[in-house]
């Protein structure tokens, strides 16, 4: 007997064709099977933000690469070359992030400048620029309120999503909408006052997913200093450090990835059973 002619995206008819799947038990989804043992190694990082001071105490050669994106008469550019932190935020994160996950590889974006600002043509085009050069975990401690910018995210983040990026966009310090957070497709994070960096928690109210230390926290900060700093932005590597642990131990899919993160959260181990 022939077999069929399926349409697009059918799935094959005989066993034998089928992709092989593995999966995990619910019950074995702890921090030491999601990423006991893992530093990151061979996982890209790439920080969508005011650049990353690459010669930083707190880095330790972490910080591989990256991009300027400049706004322009003509447009925005987007130029490969070395760059400094023009305001100290993007080193912040980066250095959080290599301290959760010391041997991933960090990459910066530098779409904002020393005011913080860079408009959100600049935020779609860093954020294209990871996404096209196959960053496994995007930071994206900023986000935009400007609508015209929001189908272009929004295929972005859809892009991301199915070539394997995880994309983790911090909620907005003020309760407006913004982007890209809000999307279903982006892990979304805000703070909370704990201080253990691998303490966070799922949060079953929407939108926000999961909440991660982001309350009075040394940061590293431009020109080789640190500094005392409270938001979202700062909660949000957290998750991106442990989301680059568990790539490097696992390599999942970004809605396996959400998965495991929410059976390793801290209020959803307690509610199993106080597991490990």
């Amino acid at each position: 007997m022939e077999e069929p002619v399926l349409p697009a995206f059918s799935w094959p008819t005989r066993p034998e064709d089928q992709p092989d799947i593995s999966p995990v038990a619910w019950r074995d989804i702890t921090p030491e099977w999601a990423w006991g043992g893992s530093t990151g190694k061979g996982v890209k990082v790439c920080i969508v933000d005011s650049g990353v001071e690459a010669d930083h105490p707190a880095l330790e050669g972490a910080v591989k690469g990256g991009v300027v994106v400049q706004r322009s008469p003509d447009g925005v550019v987007v130029r490969e070359e070395p760059h400094e932190d023009l305001f100290g935020h993007g080193t912040a994160c980066a250095g959080i992030i290599h301290s959760l996950a010391p041997e991933a590889e960090i990459y910066s974006a530098r779409v904002l400048g020393q005011n913080l600002k860079g408009g959100g043509d600049a935020l779609v085009a860093g954020v294209r620029w990871a996404v096209e050069n196959g960053m496994d975990v995007i930071n994206l401690s900023l986000s935009t309120r400007k609508y015209e910018h929001v189908v272009a995210l929004h295929d972005l983040a859809d892009e991301a999503y199915f070539r394997g990026t995880v994309i983790v966009a911090a909620a907005n310090n003020m309760p407006v909408n913004s982007y890209p957070w809000l999307f279903a497709s982006v892990i979304s994070v805000a703070s909370h006052a704990e201080p253990d960096p691998y303490t966070f928690y799922y949060n079953p109210n929407p939108p926000v997913e999961f909440t991660a230390p982001g309350v009075d926290l040394e940061l590293a900060w431009a020109g080789k200093t640190t500094s005392v700093g409270t938001g979202n932005s700062y909660a949000t590597p957290h998750i991106v450090g442990i989301a680059a642990l568990i790539q490097g131990k696992h390599r999942l899919a970004p809605f396996h990835l959400k998965t495991v993160l929410y059976y390793t959260s801290k209020n959803v181990r307690e509610a199993l059973g106080g597991r490990p």
